[in-house]
This record gives C-alpha cells, sequence and structure tokens, in this order.
C-alpha cells in the first residue's frame, strides 16, 4: 500500500521560512516525479515545484528564487524549502509522486496547510 505522510506545514509571518517533507513508502517501481502543489480555496491545484529521480527541478515562477525542492532517493522523501514566504504563498500544500511509464501511478498526500500572515 502506497502512503504518503506530510510534515512541517503551519502558521508563519511573511519573510519568514518552513520546510515541508514528505516520506512514500510502498513505491515499487522508481523513475517518478516527485512534487509539491498548493490549492487554495476557489482555485485549481497547481504545481508549486516538482524533482525527477535524477534530480532535475522546475518550478512555478511565483517561487523561484525562494523555494528549493530536493529529495532523498535512500528514503523516499521529498522535502520544500520555502524561504521569504509571502502572504499569497498561503494554501494547502500537496505532495505528489507519479509515474508516466508503465507501470504508471499518481499518488497524493493528506495536504498540509501553510498560512503566511502579514
Amino acid at each position: 500500500q502506497v502512503q504518503l505522510v506530510e510534515s512541517g506545514g503551519g502558521l508563519v509571518r511573511a519573510g519568514e521560512s518552513l520546510r515541508l517533507s514528505c516520506a512514500v513508502s510502498g513505491i515499487l517501481f522508481r523513475l517518478n516525479v516527485m512534487g509539491w502543489y498548493r490549492q487554495v480555496p476557489g482555485k485549481q491545484r497547481e504545481l508549486v515545484a516538482s524533482i525527477t529521480d535524477d534530480g532535475r527541478t522546475n518550478y512555478a515562477e511565483t517561487v523561484k528564487g525562494r523555494f528549493t525542492i530536493s529529495r532523498a532517493n535512500i528514503n523516499n522523501t521529498v522535502y520544500l524549502q520555502m524561504n521569504s514566504l509571502k502572504l499569497e504563498d498561503t494554501g494547502v500544500y500537496y505532495c505528489n509522486v507519479k509515474r508516466l511509464h508503465i507501470p504508471a501511478y499518481d499518488f497524493w498526500g493528506q495536504g498540509s496547510q501553510v498560512t503566511v500572515s502579514s
């Protein structure tokens, strides 16, 4: 059974930092992409950052230079270091792991609330 367990969300002031973690268990086939998505009420879930199995990263324009995604393949954990947080970074952050090649899969974490206050 695949599980994605997130941790690290919370309430911070603008300009401060937070680090999200997501531990993935039960994945049998690697060569996947791990990522973080954000959702706010009334809007679609959007990609914040992603990282491939070999370390290639992709960031939303709004977080470039402030957020850093990383992964530890040895224990199937993905991290999101969020610095210089802004009010508009507020939302529920979801961890995702997906594999496009057969056998394909797409799994989500439970979501972590990040609230940035002024």
